[in-house]
C-alpha cells in the first residue's frame, strides 16, 4: 500500500481537471493504496518572494497554507498533479504551488513516482508539451523521483466532456496501476 497525494490546482469545481482527479483517485484506491486529494483552490497560497530562506529553515517564511502541507509531501510515496493546461501550459496555480514546495528541495523525501493529469479544450497532445516540459523539471530536481505517467486529456472543452474521451478510462486505469 502506498500513500498518495493528489494536487487538483483547477479552480473549476466539477471541471474536467478534477474528474480526471477523482478518476486517478478512484483507481489507486481500489488497489489498496491511501489516497488524499487536497485542492489548491481551498488554499491561502502566495508566490514565492525567492528569499531562499527555506534552504536552511526547512520551511518557507510565508504564512500561508503551504508549510502544513510540506510534511504530508515530503510523506507521500507518490505525488499527482492535475492540472488544467491554459495556453499551452500548466494553470498558474500549480505553478505557483511547485515553487513554494522549494523547502523540499535537498531534502530526504519518500516520494518516488509523480504522476501528471492534464485536460485541455485542444485536440492535439502536443498541447500538453510545455506543462509535461515544466512538471519534468521540477521531478529532475528530486533525487530518485520520476515523471511515471501522464494522462494527456485532449478535447475536453466543456465542462464534463473529459468523461466522453479515452483520458477519462486512462486516469481510473494509472491509479489502479499504482501498487
Amino acid at each position: 500500500m502506498k500513500n498518495i497525494l493528489i494536487v487538483n490546482s483547477t479552480f473549476r469545481r466539477g471541471g474536467n481537471t478534477e474528474l480526471l482527479a477523482k478518476q486517478f483517485a478512484k483507481g489507486a484506491a481500489e488497489a489498496g493504496n491511501r489516497v488524499k486529494t487536497i485542492s489548491l483552490r481551498e488554499l491561502k497560497l502566495q508566490f514565492c518572494i525567492g528569499c531562499l530562506a527555506c534552504l536552511d529553515s526547512g520551511k518557507c517564511v510565508l504564512d500561508d497554507s503551504v508549510n502544513s502541507l510540506l510534511p504530508e509531501v515530503r510523506e507521500a510515496d507518490v505525488l499527482v498533479f492535475a492540472t488544467p493546461v491554459y495556453y499551452y501550459s500548466m494553470s498558474g496555480q500549480l505553478k505557483t504551488f511547485l515553487d513554494r514546495l522549494n523547502p523540499l528541495y535537498g531534502q530526504e523525501n519518500k516520494f518516488k513516482e509523480v504522476y501528471l493529469l492534464t485536460a485541455a479544450a485542444e485536440n492535439d497532445r502536443s498541447a500538453m508539451d510545455g506543462t509535461v516540459k515544466g512538471v519534468q523539471g521540477w521531478v529532475d530536481c528530486f533525487d530518485g523521483a520520476r515523471l511515471a505517467g501522464v494522462v494527456y486529456g485532449i478535447g475536453a472543452d466543456a465542462v464534463g466532456s473529459i468523461k466522453d474521451t479515452a483520458a477519462y478510462e486512462e486516469a481510473y486505469r494509472m491509479g489502479r496501476s499504482v501498487h
